[in-house]
């Protein structure tokens, strides 16, 4: 039954089946889907710590989530056809609960991933379907206020994601960042399963592309595993590295000569034609991957080897937030009148590049706000790249393709992190090996120095150890510094790109960007 076919609610229950009280249920379960996306950030050390794993494991924590997430968004739309939109939404609510529960009761690093995987399945409708089901509740003329408060949601989620987790964890152990979402889903879901019985969608006996399914998950799980392992095995010195390797591409070869040859495909491949789709896609790949490496790797460096806990370190990455809730409606007033989007991406991105590039000059002596003001400023860029990318991406397509388009832009989207996640551990790992090679082969008169400190007062130990910590602190510090200029050499290359791309045409339809 429609919206506008819904008898109106009366009596007690017109509160909750009021369209702003749906609205406000819906918007928290999309803020709870964001959020877990960056709320173990900061908590990837003490988590793998308490698990008995190394850091660089810990991030499986992040990669397993987005995986599954991913992997569920092309397949959303057929589950809402052959189910019903709130039965999935609903059902999707209930199993990201119960695993979210059980994640903080994970024992170790395999049930908590395990678990991760789970969530992220159950994860991956409520970002579509709470937007979908928002267009059903609100008519026409109410539609873009809800559109706001739902994008509010999803802009204040990934910001508020890191602050949330450090305090969580510091001050209640790291389950709680899981067991958070527990009380928080237990109000909405009866709540959203009274409100919405009305808002449910028709079914059809709709058919899934099976072979399209099994081929993404075959390529996609295989390319995390080798880039989450191949560090451990030493990369493609181990046949199980190859042997994944070589998985992952023969499934995408595969599956790009399936998606691009079945009528009903699962992943509609087609929009690439679309160079404007195309080079939008590219962007958005590298400007987030970009984005998520910082974003992974300032807390770690924080916590261990800055002295950071938790709880400070996710105040250094929640400042992002700060420039860009400022900066959102302006680019948002800005696209309204008709300037050219690819302006303002480019901008955004340089912006991004800018300060990454400033911040590639990082020393081991700088006080918090010295390192908190380079995330508060590069926070005004965000909204400037990531909201007119979708009228760059969806303008180029055709208006029936419009779904599939914003599926798979959320999809690259969340693909891209996860990759470069895995990666930038190892960049970083592998970077202050070398470096602290090369520094202690060139250290000058290392005996003098042992000798000044045990003239000072240091034991022979004590002086060893002290040098070995200062040549291995800055060997990280470089290492770090190197990852940033890659960042930063990745933003400008995503800002080059959008020029690749036509202009968009106007008026375009947003309603079907998830």
């Amino acid at each position: 039954m429609s919206a506008a076919t819904a008898a109106p609610a009366t009596g007690q229950d017109q509160a909750v089946r009021s369209p702003w009280m749906i609205g406000i249920l819906l918007a928290m379960a999309n803020f709870l889907a964001v959020l877990d996306v960056t709320i173990a950030n900061v908590s990837v050390p003490t988590i793998a710590g308490n698990l008995g794993a190394t850091p660089s494991q810990g991030t499986w924590v992040i990669t397993s989530y987005a995986v599954a997430e991913a992997i569920m968004v092309p397949l959303t739309g057929w589950l809402a056809a052959r189910f019903g939109s709130v039965r999935v939404f609903v059902a999707a609510m209930i199993g990201f609960t119960g695993f979210s529960a059980l994640c903080g009761l994970a024992q170790n690093l395999e049930m908590l991933v395990l678990f991760r995987v789970l969530q992220g399945f159950c994860g991956g409708p409520l970002m579509p379907l709470s937007q979908t089901l928002l267009l059903r509740v609100f008519p026409p003329k109410s539609q873009p206020a809800a559109m706001g408060l739902w994008a509010m949601t999803t802009l204040i989620a990934p910001i508020a994601g890191p602050v949330l987790g450090g305090l969580l964890c510091d001050n209640f152990g790291w389950p709680s960042i899981f067991w958070v979402n527990v009380p928080v889903a237990m109000v909405c879901v009866p709540m959203l399963i009274f409100a919405l019985r009305r808002y449910e969608t028709e079914t059809v006996k709709a058919r899934v592309d099976g072979v399209g399914l099994g081929l993404l998950v075959l390529w996609v799980g295989a390319l995390q595993l080798m880039l989450d392992l191949g560090k451990e095995h030493d990369w493609f010195e181990s046949g199980l590295i190859t042997g994944l390797g070589i998985v992952a591409l023969i499934g995408f070869v595969a599956f790009l000569i399936w998606e691009l040859t079945e009528k009903e495909p699962i992943v509609a491949l087609r929009v690439f034609r679309h160079r404007g789709f195309a080079m939008s896609c590219i962007t958005l790949a590298l400007a987030f991957g970009s984005f998520m490496a910082i974003n992974v790797l300032v807390p770690q460096w924080l916590q261990l080897h800055m002295g950071y806990t938790a709880t400070w370190a996710g105040y250094v990455s929640g400042m992002i937030g700060m420039l860009a809730l400022v900066s959102a409606p302006i680019v948002a007033k800005l696209s309204s009148r008709g300037i050219d989007p690819r302006i303002l991406i480019f901008a955004g991105v340089m912006w991004l590049a800018a300060v990454t590039w400033i911040r590639a000059d990082a020393i081991t002596e700088m006080s918090f706000w010295q390192i908190a003001i380079w995330p508060l400023v590069m926070g005004f860029g965000v909204p400037l790249f990531f909201i007119p990318l979708n009228m760059v991406g969806l303008g180029a397509v055709d208006p029936e393709e419009t779904a599939s388009a914003a599926g798979l832009i959320n999809f690259i989207r969340t693909i891209a992190g996860a990759f470069a996640t895995s990666l930038v551990n190892t960049v970083w790992e592998h970077g202050a090996a070398r470096n602290q090679a090369e520094l202690a082969g060139v250290l000058h008169d290392p005996e003098g120095a042992v000798a000044a400190m045990q003239g000072a007062g240091f034991t022979h130990d004590q002086a060893v150890a002290a040098l070995a910590n200062t040549v291995s602190s800055q060997a990280v510090m470089i290492g770090t510094n190197e990852v940033m200029a890659l960042c930063a050499f990745g933003f400008g290359i995503a800002a080059m790109s959008i020029w690749l791309a036509p202009r968009p045409r106007p008026g375009v339809d947003m309603s079907g960007v998830h």
